[in-house]
């Protein structure tokens, strides 16, 4: 998932990822996710995917990514740990496999890497007691270790150490423990399945399920996978943020006579009918200046009406700076004196959306007397520019700093809005018709909408259940019950 600067925030993986990526747009998502979810969703610009043979892959390639991009919305991952892979020295007397999580240039042969970890420690294990291979540590072992080791009692070594079979011998089973590795173990598990088959038939259920949980270890584990090698850079070259350069830039591709220093940009959050509300974020010298953000409820708009209501805000916005100003030249001026009690106009204004937000904007300066103060309008599909009087938009590059500036702004009052709305949601959901209900206190309610969800289910159960929360007796629960269904108990007792 990507920003709209092109920047990777979050990466994951699905068998379906139709399902993956819609489960993040659903209503209920949006409104029950955590907080780090919901500014996930609201970051999520643009989707790149990579189809692959395996999850196994799938897995790699998520690490791979995670390691090489660092998302900022990743937790699992980030670290610089390393799948384990398996390592055998040909060139030792008596060689044996051994679990390392580095692929050095050490002139030995590597397996892996090994998406499952657990599943690979007991395939292992498998490769060393079915081919008879060594698991001690020494180079070469001899009498003294041989004595501390039980492999050979329990018929999991071939113990070439003291001479029960040949050097030659051996490596002939550390040949085919590599070929087994390489492609061979499909032969293997068909046996095993037999074995399996055997067992059950003979209601030996015990070692039927040690034969499946190993089948399942051989195809987790050496299930074909591409190796994903790690990379260098971002994507669209990285590259740090510049403030005061894009905005020169900014005012150069707009043609204006010098660099917007001061930027205000306005959105308006209209998700449902109720509670509309707008916000105005302002950056200084290309950075957020926060504490001159405002947040506007719309009151003069009925219904949704983005262009009505962009008009409203705008026109609050600059008559207060007016009439908080000497007079417009006075209002007009830039910097000042610290003690000057106005706030000082724009160099540009940024309105979110298309012609039909700027028209509504320009009208309303035009009105208060500011028709020439920088106004441009920047539409989300296309991230294009409208500016007064031109008819075609215009399409900086991407990469450019002047659009990823304006983006910056932007998503910063879309941000501030969104905000602003769903803390007036979340005010709208306190204030219920249990407030009316006598003897229920904020505790009581709370407890309650905590336990049935809603008060619509809450009509639906007996005063019994209701009953079941700590602090409300039977009685209390009837009450509660006769006044929300109007005298009538559904659960009547």
């Amino acid at each position: 998932m990507r920003d709209r600067l092109g920047r990777v925030i979050y990466v994951g993986k699905a068998r379906d990822l139709r399902k993956r990526l819609a489960s993040y747009f659903t209503p209920t998502r949006r409104m029950r996710s955590d907080l780090k979810t919901r500014a996930l969703i609201e970051s999520i610009w643009d989707f790149e995917t990579h189809v692959l043979r395996s999850e196994n892959e799938a897995l790699l390639l998520e690490v791979k990514l995670i390691k090489e991009y660092r998302p900022k919305y990743n937790v699992s991952f980030r670290d610089d740990k390393r799948f384990l892979l398996l390592k055998v020295r040909d060139s030792d007397v008596l060689p044996r496999f051994q679990l390392v999580r580095v692929r050095k240039d050490d002139g030995a042969r590597y397996f892996g890497p090994f998406a499952h970890s657990g599943a690979l420690r007991t395939t292992l294990h498998w490769i060393n007691r079915e081919f008879g291979l060594r698991t001690c540590r020494p180079s070469m072992p001899g009498e003294t270790d041989y004595r501390h080791c039980h492999d050979d009692v329990i018929a999991n070594c071939s113990a070439p150490c003291v001479g029960h079979v040949s050097g030659e011998d051996y490596l002939k089973r550390i040949e085919c423990a590599c070929e087994f590795l390489e492609g061979g173990w499909r032969n293997h598990v068909a046996d095993i399945e037999e074995k399996m088959k055997e067992a059950v038939s003979q209601q030996d259920f015990e070692q039927a399920a040690q034969y499946r949980d190993m089948i399942d270890s051989l195809r987790k584990t050496l299930q074909p996978t591409r190796r994903f090698t790690r990379g260098r850079g971002l994507p669209g070259g990285g590259g740090g943020i510049e403030p005061l350069a894009d905005v020169e830039q900014l005012g150069k591709l707009l043609g204006m006579a010098s660099a917007p220093m001061v930027m205000e940009c306005f959105d308006i959050s209209n998700i449902s009918s109720s509670h509309i509300v707008a916000s105005m974020v302002r950056f200084r010298g290309g950075v957020p200046d926060n504490a001159s953000y405002r947040r506007y409820r719309i009151k003069g708009v009925e219904g949704q009406d983005d262009f009505a209501s962009m008009a409203e805000v705008v026109r609050r916005r600059y008559s207060r700076i007016l009439l908080e100003g000497k007079n417009t030249a006075d209002a007009t001026r830039q910097g000042g004196d610290k003690k000057q009690r106005y706030v000082c106009l724009p160099d540009l204004v940024v309105v979110d959306g298309g012609k039909g937000q700027l028209s509504s904007a320009l009208k309303e300066l035009r009105k208060l007397g500011l028709g020439e103060l920088p106004v441009i309008g920047l539409a989300k599909q296309n991230e294009e520019i409208f500016r007064p009087g031109a008819s075609a938009p215009l399409a900086l590059p991407h990469d450019t700093g002047a659009l990823r500036l304006l983006q910056r702004i932007r998503d910063e009052a879309h941000r501030f809005a969104n905000g602003y709305h769903q803390l007036l949601m979340q005010r709208r959901i306190g204030e219920s018709i249990l407030d009316d209900c006598p003897g229920v206190s904020n505790a009581r309610k709370t407890a309650l909408l905590r336990k049935f969800g809603s008060v619509t289910r809450l009509k639906k159960v007996s005063a019994e259940q209701i009953a079941e929360i700590r602090g409300i007796s039977l009685k209390a629960a009837r009450n509660i019950l006769d006044f929300l269904n109007g005298g009538r108990d559904p659960g009547g007792a």
